[in-house]
């Protein structure tokens, strides 16, 4: 009878939903088939063994995420427990803060509270994108 606890054997699927990338393993391995892990730089498959020290490059909604993985574990838990698997790149997270600064500066800003602008602020807003 296999042993499900066993965390020296964990499926890259498996590691990704444990490690909370994902919310589900289904997501996990759409993720692995389309193309958005890289484990060591290469294309793996869903069920693709994790080593301890292995490169993993994950492309989310969010960013681009390199990780190097630090734990194994087959069973989901609580976040901070999830964050103790994998060590993120100094590389990558200046990258993912660089890109949340230029999605930030994209929007315009507006002051917390302010709501939607009015009739006459749309106006305002039109002319100057439009430039008269």
């Amino acid at each position: 009878m296999k042993d499900d606890n066993d965390n020296t054997k964990v499926r890259i699927d498996k590691w990704l939903w444990a490690a909370r990338f994902f919310k589900t393993r289904g997501l996990a391995a759409e993720a692995i088939d389309g193309g958005k892990i890289r484990y060591d730089g290469e294309r793996p498959k869903a069920a693709k063994e994790v080593k301890l020290g292995a490169v993993l490059r994950i492309t989310r909604s969010d960013g681009e995420w390199e990780v190097v993985v630090r734990g194994l574990s087959a069973q989901r838990r609580g976040a901070p427990e999830a964050a103790m698997l994998y060590e993120e790149t100094e590389a990558s997270r200046a990258r993912r803060e660089q890109m949340q600064l230029m999605r930030e500066a994209e929007h315009g800003i507006r002051d917390r509270g302010m709501g939607r602008p009015t009739k006459r602020n749309r106006r305002l807003i039109k002319r100057f994108n439009e430039g008269y």
